[in-house]
Formats: C-alpha cells, structure tokens, sequence
C-alpha cells in the first residue's frame, strides 16, 4: 500500500515533472508472472527510477546495512526501505549472501519482479563492469527470463558521493528477455554460471553503450582507496564503505 502510494501520488509525479524521463522496450517487461530486471548501475537514484517506470512492484535486494541503522535515522531508513519493497542483502559472501539470494529466489517463486544489479556496486568512473554470478544462480534456480535494463544518465543526476540529485532528463532501455532456459538443471555449475552472467553484461554494454571492463567494480573501488586486498576473491571482499544502492548481488 504504502509502495503503490507513494509511487503513485508522492514520488512518482514529482520526479517525472523534474526528470522527464524516456524509456525504450517497456512492453519486454511480462505483465505477469516472474522476471529478474537486471540493470547496470550508475548512481544511488537507479533503484528510484526505474521502479518508477515499471507498472508492476519491483522487489529490489538492498545491502543489509541499510536495515541495521541505530538511533532515528537509522530506524527511519529501516522502515522506509521495508516499506518500499526491499529485502536486506548480505554482501560479505559465503553461507550469509547464500541465504540473502534465497530471500530473492522466494520473490522469484511468488511470481514477482526482482531488481538486481549484477555488478554488485555502482560503477566508479562511468564505466560496465564485470556481473557477479548470483544473477545466474537465481535465473537458472527459479528458470525465469531476464530482462537487461539500461540506466541512462542517472551518474549525472545523482554521482557517488552527491546527496543533492541535479535536475536533468535520464532515460531507460529494456532489452528483450533473455531465456537461459538450456541450462535449467545446470544452475550450480560454475562455467554455466559465469556463461549466463558475461551474456547478460554483454546486452546491458550494448543497450547502454558502456565501455566494458573485465573486472570486478568492487575490486577497483578498493585499489583506487588504496584498499586492495592481493589474493582475495570478490565474495571475500569487504562491503563497499559507501552507499551502494538496493539490488546488489
């Protein structure tokens, strides 16, 4: 109620009035039944505009610090993220971001929409980088399409480390649905994994015109922070310091 309300009446007018936002593919998203929207991610105002655009809810995975906040705002924040249609998100890795994607997959299995932005953290310099695997692992789990979602612009709007967003026009693209479903059964392969993550980035790269890095944005968050941590794989690596957006994996 409260998502539907605000979307409709609150947010929703406003930020069209100021955005204008366009939007191309639309009709790719399913009127009914389940769907992953994965996105690239630019800017902490992805997860507003694009729920915005989609008539039907979009259940987004939020990293799980944004639910675990002390004192008023923290307690603010918790309450506006639940009522908003976000799930908590463990990004440390291991049997606690296991458990965070189960959380997801049960949004799958309901039949509903779940965001996702596979890179894991909002690109540094502009730049698509390398997807994370749990986007794999929930297609093939659930054996649900994939729609590519192209943020435009939004890294204008909304830079890291902005709070105040500028006022400026952004836009949306929505790829065709990608059907993974010759690897149903094969969801815990690893190759299979990463073979269905790298073609979902190649559509994101070519519906937004992204230049394609093949590395992990959170690894060269860390050596630009002067943070890097040699030997350590992805899943190992500490959160993000900063605010990195709802639908991570």
């Amino acid at each position: 109620m409260f998502y539907w309300f605000m979307k409709t009446f609150v947010l929703g007018p406003v930020l069209k009035l100021l955005f204008r936002p366009w939007v191309k593919g639309l009709d790719n998203v399913p009127a009914d039944g389940a769907a992953i929207l994965a996105s690239n991610h630019l800017s902490f105002s992805d997860s507003i505009f694009m729920p915005l655009t989609v008539p039907r809810p979009v259940v987004f995975l939020a990293k799980s610090e944004y639910f675990t906040g002390t004192g008023f705002k923290g307690r603010l924040t918790a309450a506006f993220f639940r009522l908003t249609n976000q799930l908590p998100m463990d990004r440390t890795g291991g049997a606690a971001s296991a458990q965070s994607l189960n959380a997801g997959l049960d949004v799958l299995r309901n039949g509903s929409l779940l965001g996702i932005y596979p890179e894991g953290t909002r690109s540094p310099d502009g730049r698509l980088y390398r997807g994370k695997v749990g986007v794999a692992r929930l297609a093939l789990q659930a054996r649900v399409p994939v729609i590519p979602v192209a943020m435009i612009g939004t890294d204008k709007v909304q830079p890291i480390g902005k709070r105040v967003p500028s006022i400026r026009r952004i836009g949306m693209i929505f790829g065709e649905p990608l059907d993974f479903s010759r690897y149903y059964g094969m969801a815990d392969d690893r190759l299979i994994q990463r073979s269905v993550t790298d073609e979902i980035m190649y559509e994101l790269m070519r519906l937004s015109g992204q230049e394609y890095v093949d590395e992990y944005a959170a690894v060269v968050k860390l050596r630009l922070a002067g943070k890097a941590l040699p030997g350590k794989a992805p899943e190992q690596l500490p959160p993000d310091d900063g605010p990195a957006g709802p639908g991570t994996v």
